[in-house]
């Protein structure tokens, strides 16, 4: 985990709040997570302010901050589009947002999930999400380009995690041939379109058996469409998986071949990668796993 470059608790939020929103005080605040990238507390009952902990993060902010209420309409999910935006200060040097809090649990961790009707759903909410992007969209050298610019590092992580694929049930040598097989499909040679850019389980909002929202776009860019199919290994399995599928392709030309490929192969190298990151928490590495199965065997 990047270290963090400023100390955030929750006088800095008050602080913050008395300055800049002086309307939000009085509301609760409650310090819910210290991530990769960001602090989250909580504001009352209905909103959160998100703070960046560190440049790079503060960065993703400012994207979700300039992109995110262009591309929320028409969304079948709701996302955390920004209700008040923060500005830097003399004891805070990051941009910060105050957005909806999303009453539920990952969809990857906690109550169980309907997963055919959330196929459907989040299937819905990529055909919608995946638009033409702009040409001055976010570039994120992580996300929505070709495969094989990643595949010396996912083969490296592969045969660093080796144990750990074994005793979750994966088989090595099954999964490495699912990544060549998706290296080798012809690159995405369409237009680029909007991506979520980290569409997994933790990221997804569930509530009473059902997908409630889409959270975190700090990742947000554009490219190959593949790149947001990864979900499709790490929350379901193959009948689910087809739903998926077919809904995702209902509102955009069908998902062809070498995209579902391409899609499979975004899961194996985004769920290595959470293995290969010590700092990664149990609920999201049990996803990453959970998708290295589906993906070695499907």
């Amino acid at each position: 985990m990047p270290a963090a470059e400023v100390d955030i608790d929750i006088a800095l939020v008050q602080r913050l709040l008395e300055d800049q929103h002086r309307d939000l005080l009085g509301l609760p605040l409650s310090l819910v997570a210290n991530g990769w990238d960001n602090v989250l507390v909580r504001l009352g009952k209905d909103l959160a302010v998100r703070l960046p902990r560190h440049s790079a993060a503060a960065v993703l902010v400012a994207n979700e901050i300039e992109w995110l209420p262009l591309i929320t309409p028409g969304l079948p999910l709701p996302v955390p589009e920004p209700v008040r935006v923060g500005g830097p200060t003399d004891y805070y040097p990051f941009g910060w947002t105050v957005v909806p809090w999303f009453e539920g649990h990952p969809a990857g961790a906690g109550d169980p999930i309907d997963t055919t009707v959330a196929a459907e759903t989040l299937g819905g909410f990529v055909a919608a999400l995946h638009r033409l992007a702009p040409m001055d969209a976010p570039l994120n050298p992580w996300r929505g380009g070709p495969l094989e610019d990643r595949d010396d590092l996912t083969m490296k992580r592969l045969r660093a995690v080796q144990p750990l694929l074994v005793d979750g049930g994966v088989s090595p040598p099954a999964l490495a041939d699912a990544w060549r097989r998706a290296v080798e499909t012809p690159r995405w040679d369409g237009a680029a379109l909007w991506l979520h850019g980290d569409l997994h389980p933790m990221n997804i909002v569930a509530s009473g058996g059902y997908l409630a929202a889409v959270i975190d776009f700090g990742d947000i860019t554009s490219g190959d469409p593949a790149t947001d199919l990864l979900g499709a290994w790490s929350l379901f399995g193959s009948a689910d998986r087809a739903v998926f599928r077919s809904a995702a392709a209902s509102l955009n030309d069908p998902i062809d071949d070498d995209t579902w490929q391409r899609g499979r192969g975004w899961a194996v190298t985004h769920s290595l990668a959470i293995l290969s990151d010590a700092d990664s928490p149990a609920p999201l590495r049990t996803c990453a796993l959970r998708a290295l199965r589906e993906a070695s065997t499907a």
